[in-house]
């Protein structure tokens, strides 16, 4: 025997170091593993050999190996194993806790850390029932050196989190080890206290003292073990431990916070205790840390750090290298203070009677010195703090408050200022960002955010002194105005002179304008109206009117001010043609008058920037326009008729705000009248008998927008086919513009007065008739024409017309792809390019918006012209025959737009006495088709990922391209998939039953309510229109087909929203009726399909099963066929089934609580359900419980009763040797 294991040892000990050493062949190192795995697995020498190995004489590798080796034996056979072996196991592990190690300093962690694991094991089967002791032993182990200290340390960490934290022991054993944990819990802190006490006095007492170096760092590595392990026990242990002896623990942390080596440990823990929810009264005692001494240690110990956090050398070529270690420290210090406010601010004016801390000043200037600290992190982690003091109804009105407001204002002008970039050398926050961000872009994402949660708390300081906050706006707004603009060292590359988005003076407005807008759409809600600062925001507005600069960047954060300021002109109207006139500069803007070359993004948004705040001028304020009306009119005037400087939707937005002034004539005949002068030319070209014979035939309208002609990159496109394209696009836009805008009255006698109402329906509401109606009505054959001409733009034919330069001018463009796929760019990487950088994308962009503003036009009518486009005659076979003609050449992300822009709107626009003549028609053939294409294209996904590992070489070889293509062709189903679901939940699912189950849905509970087929329907489930489609019982068996298809599609999300929300409520309208058998077992054996697709996610498990249930409870009684699919589920109980329809099915028996009910279902169907692929392969670790200390015990049924009996006295003193 013995030469058995030795021989086996020296096998072992060759295999791993094979596997380890790092010149072993992939082929040698999986040749030696396979061995050790085998060897584990199945020989009977595994305890002798581990024991051996793990002698430590032998390398660490090695040790290493025989520790885990024995760690796989107590986890997989220790259930059917023999009493005395356990007992020899015990013995052997204690034995190597006790005299198998090196000293702390030697010894490896991983070792320590193996021994301690194997520890734990032997604890979460046998403790406390047969190890009664174990606590004293840990504790009699501490007296024997620091290494036995610290491994008993891990040991009761590594209790701690598979209990508490992974909860990896089954429910009983759980609530047994953590019960008897809670009842030693006193004893266990006292004993943690003691070692933390011990090794830092003697840490304390060989500092610094010669030759005893080796003690510092072993009394220092158990302390922090030591802390390590606190914090593994202040998360979840009751208050009273945290706090008792006067906050005793909480004050030795704080004195920790001044050691270098322990400091970071005892933040941690400080952080968890501070982080603790519970009773007010029970969190009282925190309130201690406002102490002087408390105070004094936080403060002090972050001055420390900061000091040491930075290392200045200047013979290094960058100055400031951050040392990681005190930087961390930095974060928890700051997390720390943030969290002890939270505190504050929950007990401060509560039942329980606690004053404000007289040391709130000295804690509100420690927080404001991480508010105004290089890092961006830091600054972020006080925001919510500052925001929850400034909300705070008695702190907000302290006057230590009141006064950090002012000072938070001041700190926010630089914090908003968008600097630190880690790719930059420019400011000092630079050092940290390349500590806490991976790129340039990480830290974009991060600021925005930042920069938002900024925005929020200055909101709130702003309500606390508003006219502080206003002078502070007041006073930057005018430093920037008189300040030389800066272009910094990375001016824009394509206009000689401008700044880009990384230069000072951009960075400074653009912060400027983010405080100006949180500022004053504050003191507008907060300030009664005779105290608003008018005089001064009109002295603002004028500053800002007077300023000029042709710089994009700049102006676009100048038009941004006006906005801002725009509500102060309801009391003072004068700068109303200044505002205008500047608006209208802006529209027109060019960088070089004189030499126009293709526009950058930077000048597009300045022009559209300033269209949008005409059109929100005109919206919002229109009694600013009408006085002086004509002066806006012939502005509008000039620039619609001018000449092709003005983009299409330029045009369309000018158009528009016409239209949003026209609404305040309140005269049906002079609106119209208007809207009929406006479109003239529109209505006259859209008409004309050529756009006619474009719009209608396809080889026609790709010659007349270019798309069949060769192009060269270099050419300005100014050629026929641009100004085509341009006509065509102004004539939608402007249309749509005005039937989205056009509107009667809101008030209804100020309607009936003007002649907007034409009548009153059944219920006594009034019918409006739109001024626009005749012109959208003239458009539409046309419209109509055009939409059924694109879609026949994607048969091959007409494919194969396109040009070589737009063969690719129906798929999407790049940024398009990027979006699509979560690949989202910097805003620097594209704001100084060209709109279109080449003429693919122009056309690739052109096409793609007039697909969308087809069906924009179309989904908008419904809205605007109510009844008068409803009533149109043969609409359903309008619509049809253009918006569904050729679906099988539309490419997916055309078909999400005719879903989204049009048929949406359209399902929610209509009135429901339309529901038979037009959305049945339209609805049912389109489920039906999207039913067959989507199944097609899952199955295609699901091929290619079961392919995906067949062939390893193909994928080696495998472009990254087309990886990219067939990320984007997913990711487009998805969308595509989602739009479909969206418009059926949308069509016949009411909310009242979609929006509680989609709340329980998010929240990720259990318990959702699902009604009964048995009570009574409750009419709300279903919208009127889905009452109409389910009266049909081929658009009823559509749409439950389309449903419970969808679940196995392997799209988690789609699948929990439909199996929560769509379901059950469409299956309950005819599951009374006379359900055929076939399709009862279809509807149930799809749930348990996509259990098995789904399973693996938690939220989809909880919503499927719950499914499964509802439809067995409530069909399993009239079909028995249901049965038979369950009895097919691998690994069912048949006896539990039986018990469960027993229960069901027989009115005599008292039924179990719902809760039981889906705890003994989930049972069930537990064969289903499905597992993540790292789940699939891994060995279960089963442990019996052992007899209950905490209630009436109960017979285990796995457990043979000679075993309980020998098991009673396992462990016990006389078994036990040392």
């Amino acid at each position: 025997m013995a030469d058995q294991v030795a021989a086996m040892c020296d096998q072992l000990t060759k295999a791993v170091l094979v596997m380890m050493d790092v010149e072993t062949s992939q082929v040698y190192r999986l040749e030696a593993l396979k061995f050790c795995e085998d060897f584990k697995e199945s020989s009977d020498l595994c305890i002798p050999c581990a024991l051996q190995l793990a002698d430590k004489t032998k390398p660490a590798v090695v040790r290493h190996f025989g520790l885990q080796t024995l760690e796989h034996v107590i986890k997989f056979r220790w259930n059917n194993m023999p009493q005395e072996e356990k007992v020899q196991i015990k013995e052997c592990a204690m034995q190597l806790l006790s005299s198998g190690t090196h000293s702390i300093l030697e010894e490896e962690s991983h070792v320590k850390d193996a021994l301690s694991r194997i520890i734990v094991e032997m604890i979460k089967r046998e403790w406390p029932q047969h190890w009664p002791h174990m606590l004293k032993e840990m504790e009699s182990l501490t007296s024997q050196g620091d290494v036995q200290t610290e491994v008993v340390m891990w040991i009761l960490l590594r209790l701690a989190e598979d209990v508490i934290t992974f909860q990896t022991l089954p429910s009983q054993r759980r609530r047994d080890i953590q019960q008897t944990l809670t009842q030693n819990m006193d004893n266990i802190f006292s004993f943690l206290l003691a070692v933390l006490h011990v090794h830092v006095e003697s840490y304390h007492k060989v500092k610094g003292q010669p030759g005893h170096e080796l003690q510092v760092r072993a009394h220092c590595r158990v302390a922090v073990a030591t802390l390590n392990t606190l914090a593994g026990y202040i998360d979840w242990v009751s208050l009273t431990h945290i706090t008792c002896g006067n906050c005793h623990l909480l004050e030795t942390l704080c004195l920790l916070l001044s050691e270098p080596e322990l400091q970071l440990e005892a933040s941690e823990c400080l952080l968890i205790a501070l982080s603790r929810k519970g009773k007010l009264e029970d969190r009282e005692p925190f309130m201690l840390l406002f102490d002087d001494v408390a105070i004094q240690c936080i403060l002090s110990a972050a001055q420390s750090a900061d000091g040491l956090s930075t290392s200045m050398n200047s013979s290094e070529p960058l100055a400031g290298d951050v040392v990681e270690r005190r930087y961390v420290f930095l974060k928890r210090l700051c997390q720390v203070l943030c969290a002890l406010g939270v505190q504050l601010c929950s007990v401060v004016g509560s039942d329980v009677n606690v004053g404000v801390p007289a040391n709130l000043s000295k804690y509100t200037e420690a927080l404001l010195a991480f508010t105004t600290h290089p890092s961006q992190f830091l600054k972020s982690c006080t925001l919510a703090t500052w925001g929850a003091l400034f909300k705070h109804e008695v702190l907000s009105k302290d006057a230590v408050i009141v006064q950090m407001a002012v000072k938070y204002l001041k700190v926010s002008m630089t914090n908003l200022v968008k600097t630190g970039f880690p790719s930059q050398n420019d400011n000092p926050s630079s050092e940290y960002s390349r500590m806490d961000f991976h790129s340039d872009e990480d830290f974009h994402f991060f600021f925005y955010s930042f920069r938002g949660q900024q925005g929020d708390v200055l909101k709130t300081a702003s309500r606390i002194v508003p006219l502080e906050a206003f002078q502070t706006a007041a006073d930057w707004l005018h430093y920037q105005i008189a300040c030389p603009i800066d272009l910094g060292q990375t001016a824009s590359k394509s206009s000689k002179g401008s700044c880009s988005l990384m230069s000072p003076s951009v960075v400074q407005w653009d912060a400027m304008t983010v405080f100006m807008e949180c500022v004053v759409s504050q003191i507008l809600k907060t300030l009664p109206e005779e105290k608003l600062p008018v005089d001064q925001s009109m002295e603002l507005l004028q500053a800002v009117l007077n300023y000029d600069t042709k710089d994009p960047l700049i102006l676009s954060c100048v038009l941004t001010t006006v906005s801002i300021l725009l509500p102060f002109l309801v009391h003072r109207q004068q700068l109303v043609p200044q505002v205008l006139l500047k608006l209208f500069k802006a529209v027109t803007f060019e960088v070089d008058q004189e030499n126009k070359g293709p526009r950058t993004k930077s000048v597009k948004n300045v022009r559209r920037h300033a269209c949008s705040s005409i059109i929100r001028i005109c919206r919002d304020y229109p009694q600013f326009i009408l006085p002086c009306y004509d002066m806006f009119h012939s502005n509008v005037k000039k620039l619609l008729s001018s000449d092709a400087s003005q983009t299409c939707m330029e045009k369309a937005s000018l158009v528009e705000s016409l239209v949003l002034i026209s609404n305040k004539f309140q005269d049906f005949e002079k609106q119209k009248a208007f809207l009929d002068e406006l479109l003239a030319p529109v209505l006259a070209e859209w008409t004309s008998e050529e756009m006619r014979s474009v719009l209608w035939d396809p080889v026609k309208l790709l010659s007349f927008v270019g798309a069949d002609q060769v192009v060269a990159e270099q050419d300005e496109h100014t050629n026929m086919a641009s100004l085509n394209r341009g006509r065509m696009s102004f004539c939608l836009n402007a249309v749509l513009a005005v039937v989205k805008r056009a509107r009667w009255p809101a008030d209804v006698e100020e309607a009936k007065s003007g002649g907007f109402v034409v009548g009153y329906d059944l219920t006594g509401a009034p019918i409006y008739r739109n001024p626009c109606s005749a012109q959208f009505l003239a458009f539409m054959p046309n419209l109509l024409a055009l939409i059924r001409t694109q879609n026949s733009l994607f048969m091959p034919e007409n494919i194969a017309r396109l040009s070589e330069t737009f063969v690719g001018a129906h798929e999407l463009m790049d940024t398009e792809k990027n979006i699509v796929i979560g690949l989202p760019q910097l805003p620097m990487d594209f704001y100084d390019s060209p709109v279109y950088r080449s003429n693919l994308e122009r056309m690739q962009g052109f096409l793609g918006t007039l697909y969308d503003n087809c069906f924009s036009l179309l989904g908008s009518a419904g809205a605007s012209l109510q009844k008068e486009f409803y009533t149109i005659d043969g609409l359903a076979e309008l619509i049809a025959g253009s918006a569904f003609v050729s679906l099988d050449q539309v490419p997916d992300h055309r078909l999400r737009s005719i879903i989204r822009l049009f048929l949406k709107p359209l399902v929610v626009s209509c009135p429901p006495e339309y529901n038979e003549s037009l959305l049945r028609p339209l609805l049912a053939p389109l489920f039906a088709y999207m039913m067959q294409r989507l199944s097609m294209k899952w199955q295609v996904i699901s091929q290619r990922a079961s392919a995906d590992g067949d062939d390893e070489e193909e994928q080696v070889v495998c472009q990254k391209s087309e990886v990219t293509q067939e990320m984007l062709e997913e990711q487009l189903v998805r969308l595509l998939t989602k739009e479909v679901l969206d418009l059926l939940n949308l069509s016949c699912i009411s909310k009242k039953v979609a929006e509680p189950a989609a709340s329980k849905e998010e929240n990720g509970e259990e318990d959702m309510m699902m009604d009964s087929v048995q009570t009574s329907s409750v009419p709300e489930d279903l919208t009127e229109l889905g009452k109409c489609l389910m009266k049909h019982e081929d658009i009823c068996m559509l749409l439950l087909t389309l449903s419970f298809t969808s679940l196995s599609w392997k799209d988690a999300t789609n699948c929990n929203r439909t199996a929560s929300m769509v379901c059950w409520t469409l299956l309950r309208q005819v599951a009374a009726g006379n359900l055929l058998p076939e399709a009862v077992t279809w509807f149930f054996t799809s749930v348990l399909r996509a259990l098995q697709v789904h399973g693996q996610h938690e939220p989809c498990n909880l919503t499927l099963s719950q499914l499964a249930m509802v439809i067995y409870e409530n069909l399993r009684p009239r079909y028995v066929e249901l049965r038979g699919v369950m009895i097919q589920i691998p690994n069912i109980n048949i006896q539990a089934l039986d018990q469960f329809d027993q229960k069901l099915m027989d009115p005599g028996v008292q039924k179990p609580t719902e809760k039981k009910r889906k705890d003994q279902f989930r049972k069930l169907i537990a064969g289903t359900i499905g597992k993540a692929l790292c789940e699939q392969f891994r060995k279960e670790v089963h442990i019996r419980n052992l007899p209950s200390l905490f209630k009436r015990p109960k017979q285990d049924k796995d457990v043979v009763d000679s075993e309980v009996e020998g098991l009673a006295s396992l462990f016990s003193p006389e078994n036990i040797s040392l």
